[in-house]
């Protein structure tokens, strides 16, 4: 499996607007942080998981000319915004895109892109095929992705994981049960929004103690602030099997 990061950053993205601070005005391109997700690529296949408001830039990006099915972690805005933007995949591989969500995410998809389902097919406008998914493992074409249910605060999210891979992103609880379905990932890409504890995401110290509880091969920060301090300096903090993530990282598990 060939897994991408599209986007590293938090729902504000890096640098924030209007902001004077030194990690918004840094140099280092691995401080510059598209809104979060990640392309995998496994058994011929291609997913991405969540489409926020940088989908079209981080697609053409990476170049990405086919795509499979797109996933859905929850229903926030920077998760789903760019969601719209499927319909280029719509013409080039002329069918529906399948899209992979919780029912309560479908319903907020629903009502934010009406115009995809209100049954008047304009022309142009998006084509999806829903699928709702819950808690159980289920298959895309033969791959098999199994859901972890996570707590961003009070809002039930969804990681996956994806044979060795796991994605995890906008959580700041796993239960011990869930913590179960993670364990023997050889990587794991998880969110740490900054140093200081926030309501509803890992900071940096949570999520390393969590990473270090679940021993994977490699792990990888993402969903990263540009309070979290600058990437080359953050790094040097960190255990050697933990790195941050950054935009465009790839990598095969």
């Amino acid at each position: 499996m060939r897994v991408t990061v599209l986007g590293s950053g938090t729902s504000q993205g890096v640098p924030v607007i209007a902001c004077e601070c030194p990690v918004c005005h840094s140099l280092d391109y691995r401080d510059k942080r598209l809104r979060v997700s990640v392309h995998l690529q496994v058994n011929g296949k291609s997913f991405i998981i969540d489409s926020g408001p940088d989908f079209r830039q981080q697609v053409l990006r990476e170049r990405i000319k086919k795509l499979d099915a797109l996933l859905f972690t929850h229903e926030h805005k920077d998760h789903t915004a760019g969601m719209d933007d499927i319909r280029a995949f719509n013409f080039s591989q002329h069918q529906d895109m399948p899209v992979y969500a919780e029912e309560r995410v479908i319903h907020q998809l629903q009502n934010e892109f009406s115009y995809i389902f209100s049954g008047i097919n304009y022309p142009g406008i998006p084509r999806v095929q829903v699928h709702p998914i819950t808690e159980e493992p289920f298959e895309i074409e033969g791959v098999l992705i199994t859901p972890i249910r996570a707590m961003h605060y009070k809002l039930p999210v969804l990681g996956f994981r994806v044979g060795n891979f796991t994605y995890i992103t906008d959580a700041n609880f796993i239960s011990e049960a869930e913590k179960e379905k993670i364990k023997g990932s050889e990587v794991i890409i998880l969110n740490a929004l900054r140093k200081e504890p926030h309501i509803s995401h890992f900071s940096l110290s949570e999520a390393v103690t969590l990473l270090e509880e679940l021993q994977p091969k490699q792990a990888y920060l993402t969903h990263i602030s540009h309070l979290m301090g600058f990437h080359a300096e953050v790094e040097k903090e960190l255990p050697d099997f933990i790195r941050l993530a950054y935009d465009g990282l790839t990598f095969n598990c």
